[in-house]
């Protein structure tokens, strides 16, 4: 696959992310929730760090996160032209192509949504390019919304640690940022065989 192949994949689902969640962030109260089925609901939640809400101390937490994200990027790409330079299998480019779309649609709302919207709350819209942002460059929020609580009940008595304990599987939100660097890794590791020779 050709770099310019793979930048247009990662330009594809970059866009998709970015429409979600500005219609989200823009059209969803903070907390909302719409049922689509039983195990598959859209949350809208923002997330100021890391995954599952991990927040790094201190006053620059997020910005050397946000920093961290940024040197990664830089490696990803580097990566991805090195791949496509060794004429590598299409599949390990279209793999990173999306780690890459993932990662830069998390930095954006990192570095811009703080300057670009203004607060969301249970009980105000945010609305884009406000006087009233919520917050500085590099200290936007992640906005998730996709959620998927197949199955929520008591584990067995005899499981032990957890027996008779509720749990709920999958409890995690997140978006499609998040989504594409799942399936880029995942490829990876499912076809690693035959795509790191």
């Amino acid at each position: 696959m050709s770099l310019k192949k793979a930048l247009f994949w990662t330009f594809v689902v970059l866009l998709i992310d970015q429409i979600s969640k500005i219609y989200i962030k823009t059209n969803f109260l903070l907390g909302e929730e719409i049922h689509v089925f039983d195990w598959f609901r859209i949350r809208f939640i923002e997330n100021e760090g890391m995954a599952w809400g991990v927040k790094l101390p201190g006053d620059y937490g997020k910005l050397a996160l946000t920093l961290f994200r940024i040197v990664a990027v830089g490696g990803i790409l580097y990566w991805l032209n090195d791949t496509v330079k060794k004429n590598s299998p299409k599949l390990l480019t279209f793999a990173i192509a999306l780690v890459l779309a993932g990662a830069l649609g998390n930095i954006i709302d990192s570095v811009f949504y703080g300057v670009i919207f203004s607060e969301s709350t249970p009980y105000h819209l945010a609305e884009a390019f406000s006087d009233n942002a919520y917050g500085s460059w590099f200290h936007g929020k992640v906005v998730d919304m996709l959620y998927f609580p197949i199955w929520q009940g008591k584990l067995p008595e005899w499981l032990p640690i957890w027996g008779g304990q509720d749990f709920l599987f999958f409890n995690a939100i997140f978006n499609l940022a998040d989504s594409a660097i799942t399936v880029g890794v995942a490829i990876m590791i499912l076809f690693n065989k035959r795509l790191f020779k």
